[in-house]
């Protein structure tokens, strides 16, 4: 081969070659780029239904769009994914009211009381609340959408509200997305913020106002009725916790392991594990007398530790295990402190299922018999198969949403920052701050990870002067952490939510004050 000696044009050469190899790259990449998925900062679709619920045509709009986080300096941080229902024929809009609905986690989207709750579709299941196919939604006849128009909202990174880039066109870090979103306070603070451009938006300034939280979402509600007050100067009428968590409240040590038991009693009696006396009485007999014994006796107890005489802790063990469908000797090798995931593991073993941990209705096989805890979560993996796919065709298909983002039903925010959560103090403060504000406690007993009489208890905690108790309303049903999915339980929560609205709405010219 012959070499080019002429400087010039190797240099000619060699950046034509490098034109030939770099050429393609930018074709795919430009190619791929316009290709990505992304999203609209803000965008809605609107439609038009009509229903039948609570006896009554109700005609309504459903707004279903994308509404951004602004930071201080005006530039959208977020996009978040809502959907609102909106009764139409409406007289007078200031007295109608609008509830925002948050699910829990933290990390999930708020499709579970959005398609099986309070909105005017509800999933396709069983009576009882187990997966059918094919499947899908159907009509709601229980929703409360005729006394209260509905906001349900998903937080940053759950259903298709997403993080967005900055100014520079790059996406923050994890750890400035953390700060900024995934925590508890950060994540009351931009909620709050949202809330009031949705309120500003939608003109909804003077109408009731009214939040409703499931799980983790209780911690969430419980914080924003007081960053709602407090910095956005927007009061709230009420305050829904189902299935509420912590909230902040001290719950640890004895009174964790003591509050435990009525729960155990009560999925024990759903699987007939008790002794015939106490499987003869109805559930709403048997949990009064289990909660006396857990704090007359029970709680004391535990408190003792190793100085509780020998005597009366056989006494005590012998009664747990009565009551908790477990044996003696089981109560007696935990120290009379049963974990709650060796329940789950235990209670059926002899008959080779586990039962489940938010609902314990439900139950499961594990590889193996033996072990502390069990496998999977059964109820979860049941729901998951009915939820996915009918949240998924229902925001397409039927309410119009066109985008090519993953449905987050979990989304990724952890680690969580979870330090400070004063949410339950919070919460008590907003309703000293507003005397129209009430707070409605719905739980269910077959609920294992927030067990209803942790519930209970954190009512009784809330506000230790009792000076606020004719405020609080307690609510329980014969279902597990999603209570509503069983047929009945829809019917009956939703209608206690109903009362407790129309409840907490004042009489005209009735002031605020003590």
């Amino acid at each position: 081969m012959q070499q080019v000696s002429n400087p010039s044009l190797v240099k000619r050469w060699r950046s034509l070659v490098a034109v030939c190899l770099t050429l393609p790259l930018l074709l795919v990449t430009a190619h791929a780029s316009e290709h990505r998925r992304t999203l609209e900062a803000e965008s809605v679709v609107v439609t038009e239904h009509r229903a039948q619920i609570n006896g009554q045509r109700v005609d309504y709009k459903v707004y279903a769009g994308f509404l951004p986080v602004w930071d201080e300096d005006g530039h959208p941080t977020a996009t978040l994914q809502y959907t609102y229902y909106e009764r139409q024929g409406v007289r007078e809009q200031a007295r109608r009211p609008i509830m925002f609905s948050f699910n829990g986690g933290p990390g999930s989207a708020s499709v579970w009381m959005h398609i099986a709750y309070t909105g005017p579709k509800s999933l396709r299941v069983d009576d009882e609340g187990f997966p059918i196919q094919p499947y899908g939604v159907k009509d709601n006849p229980h929703s409360v959408l005729d006394a209260t128009d509905i906001v349900f909202v998903n937080p940053v990174n759950t259903g298709y509200s997403r993080v967005l880039p900055g100014p520079d066109g790059n996406m923050p870090s994890r750890e400035r997305q953390r700060e900024m979103f995934f925590g508890v306070n950060s994540d009351v603070q931009y909620l709050a913020e949202w809330m009031n451009t949705f309120v500003t938006r939608y003109q909804r300034w003077r109408s009731p106002k009214f939040l409703i939280g499931e799980s983790y979402g209780t911690t969430r509600v419980a914080g924003l009725a007081h960053a709602l007050q407090n910095q956005q100067w927007m009061y709230i009428n009420g305050v829904v916790l189902v299935s509420p968590t912590d909230m902040g409240i001290d719950r640890e040590g004895p009174v964790k392991a003591a509050n435990r038991l009525p729960y155990f009693a009560a999925a024990a009696w759903y699987h007939q594990q008790l002794d015939p006396a106490l499987q003869e009485l109805d559930l709403y007999e048997l949990l009064p007398e289990v909660e006396a014994f857990t704090i007359d006796t029970y709680l004391p107890a535990l408190a003792r530790g190793a100085w509780l005489g020998e005597q009366e802790r056989n006494a005590v063990a012998a009664q747990v295990a009565r009551y908790s469908g477990l044996s003696e000797q089981v109560v007696l090798q935990s120290n009379l402190d049963v974990d709650t995931a060796f329940f789950w593991k235990d209670l059926l073993r002899d008959e080779g299922l586990t039962i489940g941990r938010l609902d314990s209705r439900y139950t499961g096989i594990d590889r193996q018999d033996v072990g502390v805890r069990p496998d999977f979560n059964s109820e979860l993996t049941s729901w998951l198969h009915s939820f996915t796919p009918a949240i998924n065709y229902y925001l397409r298909e039927e309410l119009g949403v066109e985008t090519d983002i993953k449905y987050n039903m979990f989304g990724p925010v952890h680690p969580w920052d979870r330090s400070n959560n004063n949410t339950g103090p919070q919460l008590r403060q907003a309703m000293a701050q507003n005397p129209f504000m009430n707070v409605l406690f719905q739980v269910g007993y077959y609920d294992g990870a927030t067990n209803y009489f942790d519930a209970k208890y954190s009512m009784w905690q809330l506000d230790p002067s009792g000076k606020m108790r004719d405020r609080l309303f307690f609510e329980g049903y014969r279902s597990g952490h999603m209570m509503y999915l069983r047929n009945e339980d829809l019917r009956l929560s939703n209608e206690h939510l109903r009362e407790f609205i129309l409840h907490s709405l004042p009489d005209e010219g009735q002031p605020a004050r003590y």
